[in-house]
């Protein structure tokens, strides 16, 4: 697995962006996006910007529409940004989707608190625990891969003695 604690430095400007979703209010998102400064300022990052965007679905690719991800390409232009957190939770192919077109570190609220707590913690078996939870979420974001290699050793077992 990918170590993914620590993600943030001390004093590391970050982007913040959060979708009203159509069952919530402009205020309420906001409201969520002042949780998640804070949480991304006890991790030691320093929110520069925020970006909200109206959608009545995210988008599969990049969650974000693809307007809004140029406004925030145009945004990162010349700043010196690497790290950009969504308030939502991104499946492994948006954060890949997204790194690769902004060329920042994206991760999500369940990967903020992660830090945080891999950050705060001092003692082995805590951070056993840390990276525990970080598996069992890396491991819900890509189950179709793991349908896809059951099929596929099934063929191969069909093939190797058929019937």
């Amino acid at each position: 697995m990918l170590d993914k604690r620590n993600i943030i430095q001390q004093e590391e400007p970050a982007i913040l962006v959060g979708v009203v979703h159509k069952d919530q209010t402009e205020p309420q998102v906001q409201e969520y996006l002042d949780e998640l400064a804070f949480l991304a300022e006890t991790a030691g990052a320093v929110a520069v910007k925020r970006f909200v965007q109206k959608l009545q679905h995210p988008d599969s690719r990049t969650f974000v529409g693809k307007g809004k991800l140029e406004e925030i390409r145009n945004y990162l232009d010349g700043k010196n940004i690497r790290v950009i957190i969504f308030d939502d939770e991104l499946s492994g192919s948006q954060i890949t989707n997204i790194e690769k077109a902004l060329d920042v570190k994206a991760i999500d609220r369940s990967d903020l608190i992660l830090d945080i707590f891999a950050g705060a913690t001092a003692f082995s078996a805590g951070l056993q625990e840390i990276n525990t939870a970080q598996m069992a979420k890396q491991r819900t974001t890509i189950p179709k891969l793991e349908i896809r290699l059951m099929g596929m050793r099934k063929i191969v077992a069909n093939e190797a003695c058929p019937s």
